[in-house]
C-alpha cells in the first residue's frame, strides 16, 4: 500500500530545503570576505606593495640616470610626498633642464624655499581665483585667453629652469597610498618625509648618493643609489643614513 506525503509536509520540506540554500549562500559570502580581507592583511604584514613600488622606481631610476647622459641635460626626478596625517599617494614624475645646471649643496634650504614658494603660489591662485570671480560678479570684463597663457608662461618661466620629460618608461606615477616614502641625498642632513624631495641626474654620467625609503606597516625596502653608475640595490631594511 503506498503512503502519500500530506501537503503541509511537503510544503515544510520544500522550506527547509530552500533555508538550506541560503545559509550555504550567506556562508560563501562570509568566507569570501573573509579571504579578501586575509589577503589585504597578509599584503600589509608582507609588505608586498611596498616591494613591488621599490622594483618599479628603481627601473625608472636607471632609465632616467641613462636619459640625462644620452640628453647631454641635468635631469631630475622629483617626489612630491604628502604628510602622513593626509594619507594621500606619493606621485613622482622626471624633469629635464634645457642644459646642464649644477645643484644646491645646502639642499634642505633649498627644498625650504621651495615648499614654501610652492605653498605661496597656491594661496596666490586661490585668492586670484576669489578675486577674479569677485570682478565677474561686480560686472567687470575677464581677462582674455591670451592674457591667461600669457602670465602662466612668465610664472612657469621664472618659477623654475627645469620642466617636464615624460617616455613610456618615465610616465609620471602615483605610488600606493598606504605605502610611505622618503628620500635621503648626499647634500642633505635628514631624508625629506613630506613635501619635495629631488634625486638629480647629470650629463656626464653620474647621479647623486641617494637613499629612498619605501615602508608598508613594519616593513621598509631601502633603494640604495650608486652615484657613479646609477645602479640601484634593494635592501629589504631601513640602511642608516651615512653622517
Amino acid at each position: 500500500m503506498t503512503r502519500t506525503t500530506p501537503p503541509r509536509h511537503r510544503r515544510l520540506g520544500r522550506a527547509q530545503r530552500g533555508l538550506t540554500l541560503i545559509e550555504i549562500s550567506i556562508a560563501l559570502i562570509i568566507v569570501a570576505l573573509l579571504f579578501s580581507a586575509a589577503v589585504m592583511g597578509i599584503g600589509t604584514i608582507t609588505g608586498a606593495k611596498a616591494k613591488g613600488a621599490a622594483a618599479e622606481l628603481a627601473g625608472t631610476i636607471r632609465s632616467l640616470y641613462d636619459s640625462a647622459a644620452l640628453r647631454g641635460k641635468t635631469c631630475r626626478l622629483v617626489f612630491e610626498i604628502p604628510e602622513a596625517k593626509e594619507e594621500k599617494a606619493t606621485r613622482y614624475h622626471a624633469e629635464c633642464a634645457e642644459s646642464a645646471v649644477t645643484t644646491s649643496r645646502d639642499r634642505d634650504t633649498a627644498l625650504r624655499d621651495e615648499n614654501r614658494d610652492r605653498e605661496q603660489t597656491r594661496r596666490s591662485r586661490r585668492t586670484g581665483d576669489r578675486e577674479e570671480r569677485s570682478y565677474l560678479a561686480s560686472g567687470g570684463t575677464a581677462p582674455t585667453t591670451d592674457e591667461l597663457m600669457e602670465g602662466e608662461k612668465l610664472r612657469v618661466e621664472s618659477a623654475s629652469r627645469f620642466s617636464s620629460f615624460t617616455s613610456e618608461e618615465l610616465a609620471a606615477r602615483d605610488l600606493p597610498s598606504d605605502v610611505r616614502v622618503s628620500v635621503w641625498t648626499r647634500q642633505q642632513k635628514e631624508p625629506v618625509e613630506s613635501g619635495v624631495a629631488y634625486l638629480y641626474f647629470f650629463p656626464q654620467g653620474y647621479t647623486e648618493k641617494a637613499y629612498v625609503y619605501l615602508s608598508q606597516g613594519d616593513n621598509t625596502w631601502t633603494l640604495d643609489v650608486s652615484p657613479l653608475t646609477g645602479k640601484v640595490n634593494i635592501a629589504g631594511e631601513a640602511l642608516e643614513v651615512p653622517r
